[in-house]
C-alpha cells in the first residue's frame, strides 16, 4: 500500500481505487466508526468508476500503525493527518467525502483548511459536534418492529451497552446490524459480516477525547466560513444516525444542502449503489 508521513513523522497508509489517468482530481474518502477499518467503504458503490478514490487508513486502523500518543486519535488531530495526505499528493485543492464519524474529521479539516476544499460530501453524519443528539434514529428503528430481524436486533442493541468482551461485541454487532441498512438482503448481510472485526477499540475511545466545549464552539464558528458547496446525504431508514442529525450538520454551513434518500439506511452505497454513485459524481462535477 502507498504511504505518507504526517506531521509527527508517523507513516500512514492509504488505498487508491479507480482510473489513474482520470482528468478529474481524486476524491479523498474518510471512514467512520470511529476507529473502523476503511475497507468497509469498498469502492463506494462503484463511485471509483467515476473518479479516482484516495482512502486513507486512519491511525490504528487498516495498515496504519497505532499512535504513540493517544491524543493523536482525537478527530481534530486526525484532520491534520488529512492535510499531510493532501500535501503528499500535491493537491492544491480537492474534494472530500466522509461517512459517519468521519464527518467530524471532515468538518474539523474544513474549518482549518477551507481554502483547500472544492466540494464536501458528508454521508449519514452524526451531530455530536453540533451539540445535539436527535432521537429520530430510535423512531426509525421502532418503526421497523414488524420486520423478521427486529426482535433479535432489539435485544442485541440493549446488550451492547454492557458488553466488554470483543468476541461478544462482534456477535452483538452482527445481530444488531440490520438496523443500519434499508433492507436485510444478501448484499447487506455480506457487508455487515466483517463489521465487528474492523473496529479498533483504542482509536474509537480516543476519537472524542480532549474536545471540550470551547473547541467545539470554535469549530462550529469556523464552519460558517466554509465557502465550498456541501452535500449532506441521509437515509430514511438510517437507525444509526437518523435524518435529523444530517439536517443539523448542513445548517452549520453557509452553502449546504441535504438530500434524503428513500429506503436507504446508514450505508447508502450498499442499499442503493446505482443511486448513490451517480448522485455523488454529479455533485462533484457541478460547476
Amino acid at each position: 500500500m502507498p504511504h505518507f508521513r504526517t506531521y509527527d513523522d508517523a507513516e500512514l497508509h492509504y488505498r487508491v481505487l479507480g482510473p489513474a489517468d482520470s482528468p478529474l482530481p481524486p476524491l479523498v474518502c474518510l471512514a467512520g466508526g470511529p476507529g473502523r477499518d476503511a475497507a468497509y467503504l469498498g469502492d463506494l458503490g462503484g463511485l471509483a468508476a467515476h473518479r479516482q478514490l484516495i482512502i486513507p487508513d486512519s491511525r490504528g486502523t487498516g495498515a496504519s500503525p497505532a499512535a504513540d500518543d493517544p491524543s493523536r486519535y482525537a478527530f481534530p488531530q486526525l484532520a491534520e493527518d488529512i492535510e499531510a495526505l493532501r500535501a503528499h499528493l500535491a493537491l492544491e485543492r480537492f474534494a472530500l467525502l466522509a461517512h459517519d464519524a468521519g464527518a467530524a474529521v471532515a468538518q474539523a479539516y474544513a474549518t482549518r483548511h477551507p481554502q483547500r476544499l472544492t466540494r464536501l460530501v458528508l454521508v449519514c453524519p452524526g451531530s455530536r459536534l453540533q451539540g445535539e443528539l436527535p432521537d429520530d434514529a430510535r423512531e426509525i428503528f421502532e418503526a421497523r418492529a414488524h420486520e423478521d430481524w427486529w426482535p433479535e436486533a432489539s435485544v442485541a442493541v440493549q446488550q451492547l451497552t454492557e458488553a466488554s468482551d470483543m468476541s461478544d461485541v462482534r456477535e452483538l454487532l452482527f445481530a444488531a446490524a440490520p438496523l443500519a441498512y434499508g433492507r436485510w438482503d444478501e448484499p447487506q448481510r455480506a457487508h455487515a459480516a466483517t463489521e465487528g472485526a474492523q473496529l479498533g477499540p483504542v482509536p474509537r475511545a480516543g476519537f472524542w477525547q480532549g474536545v471540550d466545549e470551547q473547541l467545539r464552539r470554535a469549530l462550529l464558528s469556523g464552519l460558517r466560513e466554509v465557502t465550498c458547496p456541501v452535500l449532506v446525504l441521509t437515509g430514511d431508514r438510517d437507525a444509526v444516525a437518523g435524518m435529523r442529525a444530517g439536517e443539523l450538520v448542513a445548517a452549520s454551513f453557509p452553502h449546504a444542502r441535504v438530500r434524503p434518500l428513500h429506503e436507504v439506511g446508514h450505508y447508502p452505497w450498499v442499499d442503493e449503489p446505482d443511486l448513490f454513485a451517480p448522485l455523488v459524481a454529479d455533485f462533484l462535477h457541478t460547476t
